[in-house]
């Protein structure tokens, strides 16, 4: 990570204070250790460099029980990672552990969209204009069964699990369709 040159502040230093060094290379050593806990296949889709990529390997070769190689392995892993631009390494992180806003969003139109098919019949003509492939009556059959769940489900006692089968097969169905309709 190279420290960008700063503007002499008020007591006239022109760079970062060591304190400052110090949490940032604190960071970089944190980055490291999730780095090594990640499979193989997350580290090779990441863009880390072959020195980097090969001290991670061998931090997950070294046992747990023998604690000051390990600890020494990843320090040096974290030396490593100041060569490294942590940012786009930071952002797939964060996809993968929370998922993209995008995907978010489209799962929330999705469901909402059949929520939409459960509650309203008139939805279901718009539906099929906006998707002609569809098949109708297999559409038809999984709104009537996820209907017939939902009514069974409202007259469960408290504690029990409520059935979501046919619930899951509409949105799985709705799901296909619109990245069909996506993709053509």
């Amino acid at each position: 990570m190279a420290r960008p040159r700063t503007e002499i502040d008020e007591n006239g230093y022109d760079r970062p204070s060591k304190s400052q060094v110090k949490r940032e290379m604190h960071a970089l050593l944190d980055l490291g250790k999730r780095l090594i806990e990640l499979s193989d296949d997350r580290l090779k889709q990441l863009d880390l460099g072959e020195p980097l990529l090969a001290a991670i390997k061998d931090a997950k070769r070294i046992s747990p029980t023998a604690r000051e190689g390990r600890r020494r392995q990843i320090h040096y892993v974290g030396k490593l990672m100041r060569n490294v631009d942590p940012e786009p390494i930071l952002k797939q992180l964060d996809v993968w552990e929370n998922g993209s806003k995008e995907e978010t969003r489209a799962m929330h139109r999705l469901e909402a969209l059949r929520d939409l098919l459960l509650r309203d019949d008139d939805a279901l003509t718009e539906f099929m204009n906006e998707f002609s492939g569809a098949d109708i009556q297999q559409l038809r059959t999984l709104i009537r069964a996820a209907r017939k769940e939902a009514e069974k489900n409202s007259t469960l006692a408290q504690g029990q699990d409520p059935q979501r089968k046919h619930y899951r097969a509409l949105y799985q169905y709705i799901k296909t369709l619109v990245d069909l309709s996506e993709s053509a």
